[in-house]
């Protein structure tokens, strides 16, 4: 049996290119200090033997390995999707490549990635982190961190208005009339979460609103079912979603029970995700500038961990913006207490077929 051939090392490459092993070294750690035209030579030679450098061996002399951490807590969110491609672009134009990891909604699960990847990374973005106070700060004082969707003194934020994002979509409501809105509240332990209830409720009486507030609830499309669940005991003509998955799932709940969307209930979420357009009706929101936020995390993240300075105590705030599409409508001045308050169970067809029947007997008597 012929043994596998072994990968190329660094003097392999060294001998190929002409040079000694300690610049091929410095090629990969610290380019910058090696001749251009040398290093030229290294990265061909390099391609030539199918050499890859190891981050980890080769951060052993520098203490930089080139990586960083996007920790995000639900893969499957569609809020997600622009932050992962706004860092990865960063981190690709840095030349840094972005380990990705799910924490799935739980602060304990983030806690144990990080434990693990910390000695692998020049530095973490934490993204909607579960995690406490503290624990973060305990992150953040062995690496750079950067928080994404959440602020804590001491440790740079990258956040969304969400006062101006909520005022928005409070005004839009109180403009059409309504007077009452129900708040589909998310996490417990959701900052921005905290942000938009404080904000709605603290912007309510201006506006001549009544704000009330459901929940918490999973941010998910289930989520938003078991909110729609409870607010047909106590319904109001308006409802402002913690995000647009929630907003997808109390919709589509609502109107399983016969309720007419925007006609009876409008319905405004957050995010603007993908899907925020394709639902029936689609859906106004506020939109979040998730590319941006990724974006600039990363950037903000990198040039920390090369020695800058973090930004004093407030935290970086990215605009928002309310879209206005179908799920919101002027409140019809002529509401009735509506029908699908209560759960209706369609008849199977044998009770329709012994209801007729009991009709046409008593009819000939």
């Amino acid at each position: 049996m012929t043994a596998p051939e072994r990968p190329p090392t660094i003097y392999d490459v060294a001998k190929a290119a002409g040079v000694a092993a300690s610049t091929v070294s410095r090629a990969f750690a610290r380019p910058g200090r090696v001749n251009s035209e040398t290093a030229r030579r290294i990265r061909e030679a390099a391609a030539e033997l199918g050499y890859r450098a190891n981050p980890i061996a080769r951060a052993l002399p520098t203490g930089k390995t080139s990586m960083i951490a996007l920790v995000i807590s639900d893969v499957t969110n569609p809020f997600h999707n622009e932050i992962i491609r706004g860092a990865q672009a960063a981190a690709a134009e840095a030349g840094y490549t972005m380990l990705l990891s799910d924490a799935q909604e739980s602060g304990a699960r983030e806690r144990e990635t990080l434990d693990r990847a910390l000695s692998a990374v020049d530095g973490i973005v934490l993204a909607t982190s579960r995690m406490s106070d503290s624990s973060i700060r305990t992150i953040a004082k062995q690496r750079p961190v950067v928080l994404l969707n959440r602020a804590l003194a001491d440790v740079p934020c990258v956040v969304t208005d969400n006062p101006r994002g909520m005022h928005h979509a409070a005004a839009h409501l109180a403009e059409l009339g309504h007077s009452r809105v129900t708040y589909l509240a998310g996490p417990e332990a959701s900052w921005a979460d905290g942000m938009r209830w404080r904000s709605l409720r603290e912007g309510a009486a201006d506006l001549g609103l009544h704000a009330r507030r459901i929940g918490p609830f999973a941010p998910t499309v289930a989520g938003g079912g078991a909110a729609a669940a409870e607010f047909v005991h106590h319904p109001t003509s308006a409802v402002i979603a913690y995000n647009d998955l929630m907003a997808i799932g109390f919709i589509r709940a609502l109107t399983a029970r016969g309720a007419r969307i925007p006609r009876e209930v409008s319905v405004v979420g957050f995010d603007n995700i993908f899907a925020a357009d394709l639902v029936t009706p689609p859906l106004t929101t506020v939109a979040a500038p998730l590319h941006a936020m990724g974006l600039t995390a990363v950037r903000n993240l990198l040039a920390i961990a090369r020695g800058a300075q973090p930004r004093a105590q407030e935290p970086v705030s990215l605009p928002a913006r309310l879209v206005v599409r179908a799920s919101t409508a002027q409140r019809s001045r002529n509401r009735t207490s509506p029908a699908w308050g209560t759960t209706r169970v369609s008849p199977s067809p044998s009770a329709v077929a012994a209801k007729a029947s009991r009709s046409t007997a008593a009819g000939s008597r």
